[in-house]
């Protein structure tokens, strides 16, 4: 009885040991785990828009509605023209966006008004050489000389041309890429200075694909420069032993 009595006993302290041993363990992974450092990795690419959308308005105004019509039509014939002139064909050119206002249909209006009739014309250039429409833009005050009124800037954002950049899923996995290898760059140089092991990833952040003017001076828009800076930020932890 005394034997059958001494092996359970042995049974249960060996358990007891190895579950202790197991904890002890799991605690020593769990302080390993605590023992990280976190950098970011930067990558940036200068690129070019490879589209350029220019919306174009002008108005005219008058009591005789046929008469601003006919005006608007001869305005976008001069317009046309005007971009044919400078490299840019009809067929990149969609006529779009007649606004007709009658100021005597408002019932808030009060007093005389030297025009009754006031339209809008939009027109809107969709061309995949930026650098043409660039020039164009910049001698629109030929439109202007010639009798079109032209409405400066947009009801929401500024005027002139938007310069688009397509190719950033081109750029992206080398952009990626190069981020992640800064960043554990950093993590090496902070591991060497701490006298530590450079361990794997714990948990890692790609960040956003941001697209900024190249040149970061006041007041310059992205979308109205056609030299453009793609910047990635990738946020990493990196183990340490």
């Amino acid at each position: 009885m005394t034997e059958q009595k001494w092996i359970p006993a042995a049974l249960v302290a060996v358990g007891v040991a190895a579950g202790g041993f197991l904890a002890g363990q799991g605690f020593a992974q769990a302080r390993l785990a605590d023992r990280f450092v976190t950098v970011k990795g930067v990558a940036e690419r200068d690129v070019e828009a490879d589209l350029a959308v220019w919306n174009i308005q002008f108005a005219s105004g008058g009591n005789d509605v046929a008469a601003v019509q006919r005006t608007i039509a001869r305005n976008v014939e001069l317009t046309l023209d005007f971009l044919e002139r400078y490299g840019i064909p009809r067929d990149l050119v969609s006529v779009a966006g007649l606004r007709v206002v009658d100021v005597a249909a408002n019932p808030y209006q009060q007093g005389p008004t030297t025009n009754r009739f006031s339209v809008t014309q939009t027109m809107v250039v969709r061309s995949e050489d930026p650098r043409v429409v660039e020039e164009a833009s910049q001698n629109v005050s030929e439109l202007v000389e010639a009798g079109v009124v032209l409405v400066s800037g947009q009801e929401y954002g500024p005027g002139g041309p938007t310069y688009i950049f397509r190719g950033l899923n081109d750029v992206k996995p080398a952009m990626i890429a190069e981020a992640t290898a800064r960043a554990r760059e950093a993590a090496s140089e902070f591991a060497r200075d701490s006298e530590s092991e450079l361990g794997g990833i714990r948990r890692a952040t790609q960040g956003v694909f941001q697209i900024l003017p190249r040149d970061p001076a006041p007041g310059l828009n992205e979308q109205n420069r056609i030299e453009k800076t793609v910047r990635i930020v990738s946020t990493i932890e990196y183990l340490l032993r």
